[in-house]
């Protein structure tokens, strides 16, 4: 009996040697209290911690400022400063009333500098007001489907009603990446700017250490406040993939640790695989009336995705085709979408669009023909009777004639 017991606990032991019992890895362990990471290219979320949860996002606000001014103003419009963004609480490059400075000036010290007064500047000489403008920040937010999203200020000054979230943060940072000034400036690590003043400040250091620290880093913005605590909008790209990362709330150094393991994350765990191109040959669709049954449909856009390496890739596609589609159809007309997915899982759409061109059927069937003909007999059996009905009065005209 003791020997059988013994047997069973070697064995047992035998067995824990050889099976990893451990937890199948499920992402990094993330100080802050929200964080997202996405791929820049089609918005894939690859990971998340109260994504949805609403928070204070202090500077990372100045992303959707920097757009909103990209998308109304002149790098080299000359904005002259106003008295309120003067003496602004916070990070500040010293601007002062009266000061004329460019555009381009004012979006480097906001992005690198953190500039509270640059925010402010801006703001003012776009929307006439600091609150005119942050009609337009919300405005744009929620044109960008950042729906649990409102901001009070331009820069991320602590303010009850002044609050985003990681996802919602994730969807603004994608969009102003997709800007080529945006991403030039982000990217940027320092910058010497043009003032009239030889004692202003013009020399800017970039606060977002990432730049320094992360290979492939190209941005994006920093935030602190005792509220908000650490934040960090983050991109950086490797082996041609680009990656966002957002963490919100984190502690001191933690929000640089936090960031690196969400991109380690997605940089390594991930395959990248090209689901369909734009212009790929996908079905044939039918078509009614057309001089022919069916039209050649085409993908309209390309689609891509990110595979976890430990995850069997089983790629299916469903194709939906408008109803009842009708000639004449035009190449590129849209003739419907085509959904893909892995297993069960929906991993995008895009649109099918017609590869040529399909003119009408002259002939749709023998009904109209019988109807033009029958009209076509009608008007020349109207024509023949006016004729000789005219030469019956002519024929009449003339033996009255003749007879008087």
């Amino acid at each position: 009996m003791h020997y059988q017991g013994f047997l069973r606990v070697f064995f047992v032991i035998l067995l824990l040697m050889f099976v990893d019992l451990s937890p199948a890895f499920a992402g990094p362990e993330i100080v802050g209290q929200a964080a997202i990471l996405i791929d820049s290219k089609n918005g894939q979320v690859l990971f998340e911690k109260n994504s949805h949860q609403r928070m204070y996002p202090a500077s990372t606000t100045k992303t959707l400022t920097a757009i909103v001014a990209l998308e109304n103003f002149r790098l080299s419009e000359v904005v002259t400063i106003p008295p309120d963004a003067c003496n602004i609480e916070g990070s500040a490059i010293g601007l002062q009333a009266g000061e004329k400075i460019s555009m381009e000036s004012l979006l480097y010290a906001m992005l690198l500098n953190s500039g509270n007064d640059s925010a402010t500047a801006i703001a003012s000489h776009l929307g006439g007001s600091v609150a005119g403008f942050v009609g337009l920040m919300n405005e744009k937010a929620a044109g960008l489907g950042a729906v649990n999203t409102h901001f009070k200020n331009p820069s991320g000054l602590p303010d009850p009603e002044h609050y985003t979230t990681a996802y919602d943060l994730s969807l603004i940072a994608r969009y102003a990446m997709q800007n080529q000034e945006f991403r030039k400036i982000v990217a940027t690590k320092t910058k010497n700017i043009q003032r009239a003043d030889p004692q202003a400040q013009t020399y800017l250091l970039n606060h977002n250490k990432l730049l320094w620290k992360y290979e492939g880093a190209i941005g994006i913005k920093t935030g602190y406040t005792d509220a908000a605590r650490q934040c960090l909008l983050a991109a950086a790209v490797r082996d041609g993939r680009e990656l966002i990362a957002v963490v919100l709330g984190s502690e001191g150094n933690n929000i640089w640790s936090d960031t690196i393991a969400l991109l380690d994350y997605g940089f390594s765990n991930f395959e990248h695989i090209s689901v369909v191109n734009s212009g790929s040959y996908i079905t044939e669709v039918g078509i009614r009336y057309g001089i022919s049954d069916t039209v050649p449909a085409l993908a309209g856009q390309s689609l891509t995705f990110n595979v976890p390496l430990d995850q069997p890739l089983e790629i299916r596609q469903e194709v939906r085709p408008k109803n009842q589609i009708t000639a004449p159809v035009e190449t590129g007309d849209e003739l419907g979408e085509v959904i893909f997915y892995n297993g069960e899982q929906e991993i995008g759409k895009v649109s099918l669009v017609s590869r040529e061109t399909i003119p009408k059927k002259v002939l749709l069937s023998w009904w109209p023909w019988v109807l033009a003909v029958a009209a076509l007999f009608t008007l020349l059996a109207i024509v023949r009777y006016h004729s000789h009905a005219r030469r019956r009065r002519v024929v009449q005209y003339n033996r009255r004639k003749y007879y008087v």
